[in-house]
């Protein structure tokens, strides 16, 4: 007897994605869950300035006011609801949900997972919270839960839950908990997977990709599935656009979470008709003894200001107005401990107009001390205006100062976090942790393809051949760069070095940067550790989550096969 498939879709990449994403799932085609992923580290640190606020706080509203246009929907189709919304305070969005069903009249059952917040443990976070798996929400749905929220789980924990619920899988059950981990990753962040933020976007019809639908998965029993999305949704699903997915935020070939850790060096990808992609392959191992935990502090305040710097003299228009801000800032006795000076040469030689002509000077501050970085800097700023380089002015003249904040990692025993769910009918019930755990380990480096044989070369860019998909943890960058031809790989995995990759992106030069293999998805992994400072929410450089790093490096010309090009 054929089993039919769970049929996941995905509403939510993140805290502020496309609000009509719920309504559009759910009046789109068929599902049995719909999933929203809200958090990042960024958002729990916002969360949690917000909490501080009103104690009521710390879930993601938004969440509350597509449930006001979409319960009903869901409810008259059996669409089962699970989503991180509740960030710090799952309890409070479960009470806030109840009260929406009752004043909408609609029956529901809410039930809530708690016991990843580990603050107390931390006094000086402002937000610290263990990433928990799926297994709780999977003891939700098993006693009837229509709607579960949670505050911080992995991201693929929205999909392994149901699915573990639905299939009945143990603990012990690790390829078919990896097969789902990997389906979660792909849906994690929504239309990533479906033609957003694409490489090869410019290959498709403009059309195509002017609204895509979100993705969905058919998960069948065994833990394989296709990614798909709703008939006539705009955006397309292929090998690239899931393979693109896979490789975002990702780093080695263990791809380790509370559940189980899925093996990335497994994963098979095959087209299975139009929008239609087969993940098959996949296995799992026991889950590291360890939890992740996230720390959100408050690391200090920051301030700054951009000078415009116009036509001739560039470099010496910058070292004029550094040299005269410093020196201010010195007389002062008010240099903040942190200064940071960026030239960005936007500008071009005899430009057809003033903004082309135009180069950026970007000053950073930071300090412990609110005054260091306030009224001292924009002073001495403002008071330059009549007294430095010919064209003085700003892109906006500095502010207050404003806080920022920081991330950091721990690792905590799975005992640790008292993970536990609280029923729709006040129960609570703990969740057993992991009895089952495997120390990580990195896999032994696969053995490079046979090279492409000697021939003709062009200098090109990098993305003519290859697309890349980059983005944060913690302080860290990843870049995943994958090709599309076997002939290509063959190229791919011996050009694209360490060595060549800290040439191509000078920035990483003084930095650890590991290249993690993966043959079956023609794919290398980068990992730049550092990058980022102390995390997105300390806005360490121009591109604070090195969300374009990846389109950077394509940009690169290196010497090329012509077979390829």
């Amino acid at each position: 007897m054929t089993v039919a498939p769970l049929r996941i879709g995905n509403s939510s990449g993140f805290y502020g994605d496309r609000f009509d994403a719920m309504r559009e799932m759910l009046t789109g085609g068929e599902l049995d869950v719909l999933t929203g992923d809200y958090l990042a580290e960024l958002t729990m640190l916002i969360l949690g300035r917000d909490r501080l606020k009103d104690p009521s706080a710390g879930y993601a509203r938004t969440f509350l006011r597509q449930l006001e246009e979409c319960l009903g929907l869901a409810h008259e189709q059996g669409v089962r609801i699970v989503a991180n919304a509740g960030g710090l305070n799952p309890a409070g969005l479960a009470d806030a949900v109840r009260r929406l069903a009752d004043r909408l009249g609609i029956p529901a059952r809410v039930a809530h997972v708690e016991g990843d917040d580990l603050t107390a443990r931390h006094p000086d976070s402002l937000a610290a919270h263990a990433y928990l798996g799926g297994f709780g929400i999977a003891a939700c749905l098993r006693e009837g839960a229509d709607i579960v929220v949670t505050g911080r789980v992995t991201d693929a924990a929205l999909v392994t839950g149901p699915a573990a619920a639905h299939f009945g899988w143990g603990p012990d059950a690790h390829d078919r908990l990896a097969g789902a981990v990997v389906a979660g990753h792909v849906l994690e962040c929504g239309a990533q997977a479906t033609g957003g933020n694409y490489a090869f976007f410019a290959d498709h019809a403009p059309e195509l990709l002017r609204h895509p639908g979100f993705p969905l998965a058919e998960i069948h029993p065994d833990g394989t599935c296709v990614i798909t999305k709703h008939p006539g949704t705009g955006g397309l699903v292929d090998v690239g656009t899931v393979t693109a997915q896979l490789l975002y935020e990702t780093s080695g070939a263990r791809y380790a979470g509370p559940d189980v850790t899925a093996r990335l060096d497994t994963v098979r990808l095959t087209q299975d008709g139009p929008d239609r992609v087969r993940i098959d392959g996949v296995r799992g191992e026991a889950p590291p003894p360890t939890l992740k935990v996230g720390l959100n502090r408050l690391g200090g305040f920051r301030n700054e200001v951009t000078f415009v710097l116009t036509g001739l003299a560039i470099e010496r228009k910058a070292a004029l107005v550094k040299d005269q801000l410093e020196a201010a800032l010195w007389e002062a006795k008010s240099r903040p401990a942190e200064v940071r000076w960026e030239l960005a040469r936007t500008d071009h030689p005899d430009a057809g107009t003033e903004e082309t002509a135009s180069a950026l000077l970007r000053l950073v501050v930071r300090d412990g001390d609110p005054t260091a970085v306030g009224r001292a800097l924009s002073g001495a700023a403002v008071e330059l205006a009549l007294a430095s380089y010919p064209g003085f002015h700003v892109l906006a003249p500095p502010g207050k100062g404003a806080p920022y904040g920081v991330f950091e990692e721990a690792y905590v025993p799975h005992g640790d976090a008292a993970h536990a769910v609280v029923l729709h009918d006040g129960r609570r019930v703990p969740v057993p942790p992991a009895h089952d755990t495997r120390v990580l380990e990195d896999v032994p480096a696969p053995v490079l393809p046979e090279p492409l044989p000697a021939g003709p070369v062009r200098r090109a860019p990098l993305g003519l051949v290859a697309g890349a998909r980059s983005g944060d943890k913690g302080g860290n960058a990843n870049v995943g760069v994958w090709v599309r031809t076997d002939d290509a790989w063959r190229w791919l995995a011996h050009e694209l070095t360490v060595a060549r990759f800290r040439q191509l992106i000078p920035e990483s030069a003084e930095l650890t940067v590991v290249r993690h293999m993966l043959p079956g998805l023609r794919a290398v992994n980068f990992v730049v550790e550092g990058l980022l400072g102390e995390g997105v929410a300390a806005q360490h450089r121009f591109d604070p989550q090195a969300k374009a790093l990846g389109e950077w490096l394509r940009s690169r010309r290196l010497d090329i096969p012509e077979a390829l090009l």
